[in-house]
């Protein structure tokens, strides 16, 4: 059973992104949206810390893959290895095997925001960026090398994500009977932050893009979901409680750039994710309403598509309008050209394409079995 109002959370969070990532070549201070609100410009304010987005990525996708393993499990100790690898495959692979191939088709054209660049002077193989892209380490790549293809660059919190999710099932097994589990995400959330400190502002960005750096908040999630199977009461002021979340999250978001407030802001951020979500776990039934929140729960259901395609159209955009060449009214007229290409293409990958292909591969891999 879906929780709309985490898919209206994953709507958020992809909208940020795809703002972030929209403001980096089309900066939009000068244009009206640029209008200065305490000394900076209200497009910089709203669009430059989109990473904020994947943080609340991970917070939620820990807290629905630990929700979903004690729902079918019953005890995470108990655990389907195979089934839980299956199921991750058929989620995954669709959609990455899709995304190289369109990167690799354009890129043989000649257009170069899907080809390999080389931003730190050292030349990277196209093969091994592909390589990186399905064993999961495209972020260890980044970090070394710089964004040597654009369009493959959103696969860094992906690497993220399917490694900790490779250990996820072990984990459960060998430590899930017991309280260890619980001790191992707490000790993840501990050393994270300690993390960002030792690569505090660094140029590879490695306090936001490695492993350990990004952990905590999937940890979080995990946490929230174990909590939430045990939590029996009720939340009183729950409406409360979830607007003043929403606030300091706005309050965070808008206070300065990630980079500057990395080491505890992420932290933060992630653990008024799962405080909102936690939240939510209370009345999951309920559907949503007014037409906003229909049209997140839209955007949210297919943030996944939205945030591996998303570089595609944007790629495409820039080979046609060259961001220093764009006049501000161009960059007004690309937005909404800009989301509404990337929301068609999204539906149109995970109507025809990604949920057939997921719920053939569950289907045969998954019911032969029992």
């Amino acid at each position: 059973m879906r929780n709309y109002k985490i898919d209206i959370l994953r709507g958020v969070s992809i909208l940020l992104v795809l703002i972030h990532h929209f403001n980096i070549p089309y900066k939009l201070h000068d244009t009206v949206l640029g209008v200065h609100i305490f000394g900076e410009s209200l497009s910089t304010l709203v669009a430059r810390n989109g990473n904020y987005g994947v943080t609340m990525f991970f917070v939620i996708s820990g807290f629905l893959i630990t929700q979903h393993t004690l729902q079918r499990s019953g005890s995470l100790a108990q655990i389907q290895l195979k089934d839980f690898y299956i199921r991750r495959i058929a989620r995954i692979m669709p959609c990455l095997v899709l995304l190289v191939a369109m990167v690799s088709f354009l890129g043989s054209l000649g257009l170069k925001p899907f080809m390999n660049q080389a931003p730190n002077g050292i030349e990277v193989s196209y093969g091994l960026t592909v390589l990186s892209a399905f064993s999961f380490w495209m972020n260890l790549l980044i970090i070394e090398y710089g964004w040597v293809n654009y369009a493959l660059g959103v696969l860094w919190s992906l690497s993220v994500e399917e490694v900790f999710y490779l250990a996820f099932p072990v984990l459960c097994l060998g430590l899930g009977r017991g309280k260890g589990f619980v001790v191992f995400l707490l000790a993840v959330i501990a050393y994270a932050p300690y993390f960002r400190a030792l690569h505090f502002g660094e140029e590879s960005g490695a306090y936001l893009y490695h492993y350990f750096s990004s952990f905590d908040g999937i940890a979080i999630g995990c946490l929230t979901a174990i909590y939430a199977q045990h939590f029996k009461g009720t939340i009183y002021n729950q409406r409360v409680i979830v607007a003043v979340a929403a606030l300091l999250m706005s309050a965070l978001y808008f206070y300065a750039p990630i980079k500057e407030v990395s080491t505890w802001g992420i932290s933060v951020f992630a653990l008024l994710t799962a405080l909102l979500i936690f939240c939510f776990t209370q009345d999951p039934k309920v559907k949503p309403v007014s037409y906003t929140a229909r049209s997140l729960v839209w955007i949210g259901q297919r943030s996944y598509e939205m945030y591996l395609f998303h570089l595609i159209v944007l790629g495409l955009m820039k080979v046609v309008y060259f961001p220093k060449d764009t006049l501000a009214a161009e960059k007004l007229m690309l937005l909404p050209v800009y989301f509404i290409a990337v929301f068609i293409l999204s539906w149109a990958i995970e109507k025809y394409y990604s949920t057939p292909l997921n719920l053939k591969i569950r289907q045969s891999w998954i019911r032969s079995q029992h």
